[in-house]
């Protein structure tokens, strides 16, 4: 399949602030199962539709590893660094089954306190230098990174050259020094364990298993995380009304943040690549074997079949059964994480910051892009 001028071009660009591409909401309502033409000059099939996307993302017959390896039809002409992401079953499963254990949401309650901490210190920080601020460099980066390296038992001392090599890695400038250094990192990990990740998974772990366990939690962990929370607080800024009544009722925290991540589209379209592994059809829709099919979780996210106004931003939302963290055998492990993540930082911000709004109109805030992702640039506030 090559690309073709008559099918639209993907990732769509998508609108200033917490809205979807219209295109997609076009091809939801419209042509659930649609034609795109990728990037790499190949087509796809990209799938918008909440019931649909929930049946492609459990289905066996779509495959992750045949859209990273081999010849098959790729998103970019660079193929994804090995990872859990880009495993099928039976190998995804195992080591699925080794790591779960130590993302589960027990784990990440005990480690709430410290992101509890970790989120009140950057804003105390952020309200001791004064107003404005930007909560991009001063939160939303500075928390996501933090995490991970108390997750990896990154020591103090090696923060800044492993955030160079995390940001290279990020930015595909370069892989080799973060490789080099989550190496050695385990190295001293498996001599001197620590209370840590790599530590409690180096017994049941090979080396370059952990190594990629490691830079897959860079990627999957440290910019998305960093967009949603951004997103998150620009999207509370712009409706204040939503925002004072967090602010009045702290109980609502748990279902404001399952709608923030409903309702904020840190990705451009949401969702990894699958090839068919044989013929099967899809909403009516006949999917050849070979053919690529994409998700786009932030279309099935603003479904009106099973979100009432989904274009609304409704904090006391429930039910709210939305797709932000996939479906299926790869649902995202670090699911319990950025929820924890996105709590910590909006109550750090509601405890030290009760006065605070954007010190720029709304549609001045400048959203970035960043490969598949998208969020503020700079977040300035004020109080």
């Amino acid at each position: 399949m090559r690309k073709n001028d008559r099918f639209p071009s993907y990732p769509f660009p998508g609108r200033p602030g917490p809205q979807p591409a219209p295109v997609l909401a076009f091809l939801r309502d419209s042509a659930p199962v649609a034609r795109v033409s990728l990037p790499s000059g190949e087509l796809a099939w990209l799938v918008t539709r909440h019931e649909a996307n929930r049946r492609f993302l459990a289905d066996p017959a779509f495959s992750r590893a045949a859209a990273t390896t081999g010849a098959g039809p790729r998103l970019r002409s660079r193929p994804p660094a090995p990872s859990l992401a880009a495993m099928d079953p039976p190998e995804h499963t195992r080591l699925r089954k080794l790591v779960t254990g130590a993302f589960s949401g027990a784990t990440v309650t005990r480690l709430r306190s410290w992101l509890d901490q970790a989120a009140d210190g950057l804003v105390r920080d952020v309200v001791a230098a004064g107003p404005p601020a930007d909560l991009v460099s001063s939160l939303a980066r500075p928390l996501p990174f933090l995490a991970i390296c108390e997750l990896l038992g990154v020591p103090e001392s090696d923060h800044v050259p492993f955030h160079e090599w995390a940001r290279a890695h990020l930015h595909g400038t370069d892989g080799d020094g973060l490789y080099e250094y989550l190496s050695g990192l385990v190295t001293v990990k498996r001599k001197e364990p620590g209370d840590d990740l790599l530590s409690e998974l180096a017994g049941v772990m090979e080396d370059a298993e952990l190594v990629a366990l490691g830079s897959t939690l860079l990627v999957a962990g440290l910019e998305p995380a960093a967009c949603l929370i951004a997103g998150s607080v620009q999207a509370l800024l712009a409706h204040p009304a939503q925002l004072a009544a967090l602010r009045r009722d702290p109980g609502l925290m748990t279902t404001a943040v399952e709608e923030l991540l409903r309702y904020v589209p840190i990705a451009v379209s949401g969702g990894t690549m699958r090839v068919a592994l044989r013929a099967t059809s899809l909403s009516g829709q006949r999917i050849e074997a070979g053919e690529a099919v994409l998700p786009s979780t932030i279309a099935a996210n603003r479904d009106h079949r099973v979100f009432a106004d989904p274009d609304q931003l409704d904090l006391a939302r429930t039910p709210n059964p939305h797709l932000t963290f996939g479906h299926g055998p790869h649902r995202c492990l670090g699911a319990h994480l950025a929820r924890a993540e996105l709590r910590s930082a909006l109550t750090a911000l509601l405890r030290h910051l009760p006065g605070m709004r954007s010190a720029l109109p709304e549609e001045e805030v400048t959203w970035r892009t960043t490969g598949l992702l998208r969020g503020p640039e700079h977040l300035p506030v004020t109080w």
